[in-house]
């Protein structure tokens, strides 16, 4: 089965919590503070595995959690860093985060590493917050928390080659004929369902891979005939073997087939239309098709293509047209998937707010992140650590965003579980 997308959620390690301790020693009566800091928290990365063809395994887990952080403890000992949690994909993987529809990566190399949600730090234990006129702190920074999101996997085929047309033109007769894949092959419209790839070796020991993308029809840009789940195939490749039944038996225009495809491409994505194509005239061994040539070749090649009269049920012509096929292949420059829309959402990382502040049942309401933190690392029946709480909270902005939206003295505030009166 081939499963070329997938939704999962990814989550990374939360830093480990700062401790609060102090030094006790026999014969000395008052340590200092001691407390060690937390480790930071596991990274999710994802690794391309050449091993793994498909994002079947995604199906059955969707949920991946790397390893916190450990709590720092006493004697300033620092907690253990969280493992990081590796997820292996094929090559051709593309990462993309769900909300924002940002690539997040593009994974086509064997071996190569990303990392898509990052630990968080640990927090900072209360050794670091002594200071002259504050020699017994009793609080501590917990740990950040690690990145989540749910992000959208797709396959993409790492194709040099990608054979397009119509159903039933003869595409995965021509993969099986040129290389080692035995694709299914049937005399009806769309006997293949699915991508199916194959390497196609000459010679002279070079050797490039082919895809049979299943069969286009008219509005496969909207998405006609599983459209969209095909065409995405074919954005790697680096030249189009276009086949065409030239002997239409079927009772169809090879020249007019070749116009609709081709504007199906270029529908879906312009810059599809300006990839190299190669056209195979297939079906040569059937009776007519040698009137039929002449006439599509004379309207193709006016448009500067290359036409390759075939017959991929006798191997007539194969050869040739990949050996030319090969040749043109040196002449093409790597491209890079493309798209508008990715590469602009590539550079839309938006940075998130410290917190925000609504009114809810006559309440202020103060949440975010950087809140909860800080929250979180206050010792609040402790008269120093109250009073770093009210400092950090002012010099982040929340007592002034508070006085502009009008809060009054006597108004409640609530922090998460912390609810306290306002004063000025």
């Amino acid at each position: 089965m081939f499963i070329d997308n997938a939704r999962i959620f990814v989550k990374a390690g939360n830093g480990g919590n700062g401790a609060v301790s102090f030094h006790r020693e026999k014969y000395i009566a008052a340590g200092g503070p001691d407390g060690g800091d937390g480790g930071r928290g596991g990274d999710v990365i994802f690794i391309v595995d050449e091993g793994i063809r498909t994002l079947a395994d995604f199906r059955y887990k969707r949920h991946y959690k790397a390893e916190p952080g450990q709590n720092g403890g006493a004697s300033n000992c620092t907690g253990r860093d969280g493992e990081d949690l590796i997820i292996k994909v094929p090559p051709g993987t593309i990462v993309k985060d769900e909300e924002t529809g940002r690539i997040l990566a593009d994974l086509t190399r064997a071996g190569q590493k990303e990392v898509i949600a990052r630990g968080g730090k640990g927090g900072k234990g209360n050794q670091h917050f002594a200071t002259p006129t504050r020699q017994v702190p009793n609080f501590a920074k917990s740990g950040d928390l690690g990145e989540e999101r749910w992000v959208l996997l797709e396959l993409k085929l790492l194709a040099d080659v990608g054979l397009i047309g119509f159903p039933n033109v003869g595409k995965s007769t021509i993969l099986s004929m040129v290389s080692a894949a035995r694709p299914k092959i049937a005399d009806y419209h769309f006997t293949t369902l699915e991508p199916n790839l194959g390497v196609v070796s000459l010679d002279m020991g070079e050797s490039f891979v082919i895809a049979d993308i299943p069969g286009l029809v008219e509005g496969a840009h909207e998405g006609v005939g599983l459209g969209h789940e095909f065409l995405k195939h074919v954005e790697r490749t680096k030249l189009f073997i276009h086949v065409v039944d030239v002997s239409a038996v079927e009772g169809r225009n090879p020249s007019e087939d070749f116009r609709v495809i081709n504007e199906e491409l270029k529908k879906y994505n312009p810059k599809l239309a300006e990839k190299t194509q190669i056209v195979a005239a297939n079906k040569m061994d059937i009776p007519g098709a040698e009137d039929n040539l002449e006439r599509f070749r004379e309207a193709v090649e006016a448009e500067g293509y290359k036409v390759f009269p075939i017959s991929a049920a006798t191997n007539r012509g194969l050869k040739d047209l990949m050996l030319y096929v090969s040749q043109k292949l040196k002449e093409i420059p790597d491209v890079p998937i493309t798209g508008e829309a990715d590469e602009e959402a590539v550079y839309t990382a938006q940075e998130e707010k410290p917190f925000e502040i609504r009114r809810e049942n006559g309440k202020y309401v103060v949440e975010g992140n950087w809140v909860r933190k800080i929250v979180s690392s206050t010792n609040f029946n402790s008269y120093e650590s109250l009073q770093y709480f009210q400092r950090a909270i002012k010099k982040k902005g929340v007592i002034d965003a508070l006085e502009s939206m009008g809060i009054n003295e006597g108004d409640t505030v609530k922090i998460y579980d912390i609810e306290f009166e306002y004063v000025r």
